[in-house]
Parts: structure tokens; C-alpha cells; sequence
């Protein structure tokens, strides 16, 4: 492999906008239910989108088109910046989407809420990434294969959670507590997991674009393409690897295009394919090529915020560990929930940023801090992300019920249950006892019946017969009595006997009641 093949550098960005929520002065808690501040919402991602996303990709779409597979990108989006740009501002999905198309660029997957749960809960981790996966597959046509946690944190653990869910590369700080004599510019691996590549930013040459470029007062200063690239050559004998990893805002949004952030940006490729040895890759590409020195053990968790590059930016006072451990109490109850809009609701509360409002540092970190934060103090920060996960956990609880709540539903369906069997096992009876008169029936013998009260309709049958048998039984009665007056009448000699005789037969066969004289 020629030494111009094995010398990298590796630009990635990252694009993350947090929904704002609304000061809790302005939702009536228990009630509304809507947390979110539209208009600031919409109003910021369209200023950032017209200074910083549509122009910077626009120009980066031309330098891959002039440069015809030889300059390449990496990017990570949140799923919290995707669902921003489905609302309000379409355009900038779609310019994306252009970049994705060129192959040129490499799009890294994240926890889909830009959150901290790598910090707690491994499960709830491992779903947003999956979340984030079927995100970038949706909307941009991408399966990642490389890693980005947010804001770059990562320790041991961490890495072998990633490698475990099949990643081949992850990227991270290059924090001088960690590396100690060793150099960021080379591919290290994870000492849990070997098998997942750890590519470490070069914080020096990443905050030289990112924050001082625009510093007046900066020795640097005007920072240009030649003298960036002269800076990166110096380096190229004892480097293998340049990580550069900014925030996509660093053009045009910290750094205005006035201040020519984005000439910066058209001229930086030809400069360093001219000047220097190195060649530029994304990380899938960086993991395939170039092999680790060694691994890299960062046993408690590294970030690319502030001078300690640790956690304290989120996780640093009592304030914003009092409000993470009360979200994620509510994880087992989010579990059990299905509401679609809790589960939505819950992704936007675990977003990093409610707790970066709420440092309480000084100095330089307190003042980049303060530039990102739309609340006037940590402590209203503090208070109406309170106000807001209390009123979260109102919702909650209607949806999952507590234990003693589950208990006592479970009894009522057992007696439901219990009066369902009853009712199934009595209508079989019946049918049964109706299908047996129907058998019986067909085969025309009336089943066996009980006696009972005769009905109307056979009281009336009955009635129509006996008057039906009332004429012939007058006849026969009125026979029988001429009869008798015949027989009752004297008569003379042999005839008179053999009358009385035949009478005496009639009386005798009709049994009349005549008596004789």
C-alpha cells in the first residue's frame, strides 16, 4: 500500500436541533398537554437552514461533483432534527437526500432522541439506536454501519454495547486525560470488543475551524485553505489519521458568511489533495482500510463538550442528576404504555439539551453554555423541565396503571371471566334441551314435557270443540226423552206388549231415568 493510501483524514459533521419547550408559565399543568414552542422552533430552524444547511450543502454537493470521487463526508442527524426538517422545512431533507444519492457521504447512526441513555439504561439505548437505524432507512435510503453517540460520548462499555449491535467503527474524543502520550491521529479499536475500530478527534485542528475561525483576536487569524492544509503536511510524517469532527452549524451560523466560513469550505478540498499526502474517507472506509496501533481503554465516559471532555455538561450538579434520575424512573411505566403521543413525547424529554440548559459552569464553558440556551438561568431550566415531566407523569400513570391499580383489574376480569363461563355453560344447556324437542320431533313422538297451565291458544281450540259437540248431544237427549212419553202411554194386546218391550229396550240401552208406574 503506497503511503499516500495509507495517510486518511476524515471530515464528519454533526446536524442536531432540540425541540425548545414551552416556560411553563404558559400550559396549565394537568391539562395541556402540548409541551413544545412551535413558533420558536420553526422560526430557529429556518434561520439555521437558509445561513448554514441549504448553502453548506449546495456547496458540498459541488465540490463531490468537481472532485469526482475523491472528496468525501461523513454525517450524523439526530431523529429529533429529521422530524424537524418533515415539518418545517422539507427542502433540506431533500438536500440531504441529494448528498446520500452521491455515495459520497457516509451517514452515521445515534440514539434517535439525542439523548443520555447510554449513561442509564442499555435497553432503552440499544431501541433508540434502532429507532435511528429505521430513521436514516426511510427517509435518506441509508443502512448505517458506523457509530456517533451523542456529542461523542463513549467509554469501554459503551463501545462493546455498539459492537455488540454489530458496528464496525464508532467515533469519539481524542481527550488529552485519556490518551496521555499517545497521539489521536491513528485508529485505535475498543478493549472490551476489538472488533469495533475507534476513530479519536483532533479536538486542535477540529476547534481551529469550529470556534476560532472567526476570532479576530485568534494569532491565526484570518484562517485560510493553504494555511490549513500547510498546518495538516506538518503532521502527515507522524500521523496516519485526521479526524475533523465540527457541528454543521459552524458554517454559516457560528461563523456568518461574512466572516468567508464558506470560500473556507469551497477551497479546503483542493488545497490538502494538492499539499498533502493524505486522502480523505469516511469511517466505514477509515475501519476497511487502515488497521488499529492498539487498543484504547477509556473505562468512565468521554465527551467533546467543554475544557474536561467528560459529562459534566449534562450530568455536572444536583439540579440535572435530579432530573435525570426522575425521567428515567419513568422507563419501566413507558414500557408498559402504547399511547403514540406519550411515546413521542417521551423520545423529545430525553433529548440531551434540557439538561445542557442546566449547568451551572463559568468561564468560557459557561459562556458557550449560555449561547445555546434559551432560558435565562439553569434554575428555570431546572424548574420548567420539572414542570413539564410532572405533568408527563400525570399522562403516564392514566396509561399504566400502578401495581395495586393491576391488581385490582386483574380480579375484575377474573369475575368477568368467571360470568362469561356461567353464561356459555347455561346457553349450551339450553340449546341442548332445544335441540333434543326438535329431534324428537322429526321423529314424530313429542318429547316428554312437563304439564303445565294449558295456553291461551289451546284453551280456545278446546272451546271451539266443545261448542262444535252441543247440537248432536241436544238430539240425542231429545230422543231419548220422546222415547220415554212413548213408552209411558198403555196399549192393547200383543202390540201393546211388544211395544212396551222395544221401549223398555231403548230405556234399557240409553239407560233413561223414566220410572214405571
Amino acid at each position: 500500500m503506497s503511503e499516500a493510501a495509507r495517510k486518511a483524514i476524515c471530515f464528519y459533521f454533526q446536524v442536531h436541533q432540540p425541540f425548545r419547550l414551552k416556560r411553563y408559565r404558559f400550559f396549565d399543568l394537568g391539562h395541556d398537554h402540548y409541551y413544545y414552542d412551535d413558533y420558536l422552533n420553526e422560526s430557529i430552524l429556518q434561520k439555521v437552514a437558509d445561513k448554514c444547511y441549504l448553502p453548506a450543502n449546495a456547496v458540498l454537493l459541488d465540490l463531490i461533483r468537481k472532485h469526482k470521487g475523491k472528496f468525501k463526508v461523513a454525517f450524523s442527524l439526530s431523529g429529533i432534527v429529521i422530524n424537524q426538517f418533515r415539518l418545517y422545512a422539507p427542502e433540506v431533507l431533500d438536500s440531504f437526500r441529494a448528498l446520500a444519492e452521491t455515495g459520497m457521504v457516509e451517514f452515521l447512526a445515534e440514539t434517535n432522541s439525542h439523548s443520555l441513555s447510554s449513561l442509564k439504561n442499555r435497553a432503552q439505548f440499544e431501541h433508540q439506536v434502532e429507532m435511528h437505524r429505521r430513521m436514516l432507512k426511510d427517509f435518506l435510503g441509508v443502512e448505517p454501519v458506523s457509530f456517533r453517540n451523542t456529542e461523542l460520548i463513549y467509554s469501554d462499555e459503551i463501545g462493546s454495547w455498539v459492537a455488540d449491535m454489530g458496528f464496525k467503527s464508532m467515533l469519539t474524543e481524542g481527550a488529552k486525560h485519556v490518551l496521555g502520550w499517545k497521539s489521536p491521529n491513528f485508529l485505535y479499536c475498543n478493549s472490551v470488543n476489538p472488533r469495533l475500530k475507534v476513530l479519536l478527534r483532533n479536538f486542535v485542528l477540529s476547534d481551529d475551524i469550529a470556534f476560532r475561525f472567526s476570532n479576530k483576536g485568534w494569532s491565526a487569524w484570518p484562517l485560510t485553505a493553504d494555511k490549513y492544509a500547510t498546518w495538516l503536511s506538518k503532521i502527515a510524517p507522524r500521523s496516519e489519521l485526521v479526524n475533523i469532527f465540527i457541528d454543521y452549524e459552524t458554517f454559516g451560523e457560528h461563523n456568518w458568511k461574512e466572516t468567508g466560513i464558506f470560500d473556507f469550505l469551497k477551497h479546503l478540498p483542493s488545497a490538502i489533495m494538492k499539499k498533502t499526502p493524505y486522502k480523505f474517507m469516511t469511517p466505514a472506509e477509515v475501519a476497511e482500510e487502515l488497521q488499529p496501533v492498539s487498543a484504547i481503554s477509556i473505562p468512565s465516559p468521554v465527551s467533546w463538550a467543554d475544557e474536561e471532555r467528560d459529562i459534566t455538561a449534562w450530568l455536572g450538579n444536583e439540579l440535572q442528576y435530579a432530573a435525570f434520575d426522575k425521567l428515567y424512573e419513568l422507563s419501566e411505566q413507558v414500557r408498559k404504555c402504547d399511547d403514540e403521543l406519550i411515546l413521542k413525547d417521551w423520545e423529545y424529554l430525553q433529548s440531551s439539551d434540557h439538561f445542557y440548559y442546566m449547568a451551572t459552569k463559568f468561564f468560557s464553558d459557561g459562556a458557550v453554555h449560555a449561547y445555546f440556551n434559551p432560558y435565562d438561568t439553569p434554575y428555570d431550566a431546572f424548574m420548567n423541565y420539572m414542570n413539564v415531566l410532572s405533568d408527563f407523569e400525570i399522562r403516564l400513570k392514566k396509561c399504566s396503571p400502578t401495581t395495586d391499580e393491576q391488581v385490582q383489574i386483574a380480579k375484575l376480569e377474573a369475575v368477568i371471566m368467571a360470568k362469561d363461563e356461567i353464561i356459555a355453560s347455561k346457553e349450551a344447556e339450553i340449546e341442548g334441551l332445544v335441540n333434543k324437542k326438535r329431534a324428537a320431533s322429526k321423529r314424530g313422538r313429542p318429547a316428554a314435557v312437563k304439564k303445565s297451565q294449558p295456553s291461551l291458544k289451546e284453551l280456545a281450540v278446546k272451546l271451539a270443540v266443545s261448542s262444535l259437540a252441543k247440537p248432536e248431544a241436544a238430539k240425542r237427549k231429545s230422543a231419548a226423552k220422546t222415547a220415554v212419553k212413548k213408552a209411558s202411554k198403555p196399549a192393547s194386546g200383543a202390540n201393546a206388549k211388544s211395544t212396551a218391550t222395544r221401549n223398555r229396550k231403548t230405556v234399557t240401552v240409553k239407560k233413561p231415568s223414566a220410572k214405571k208406574k
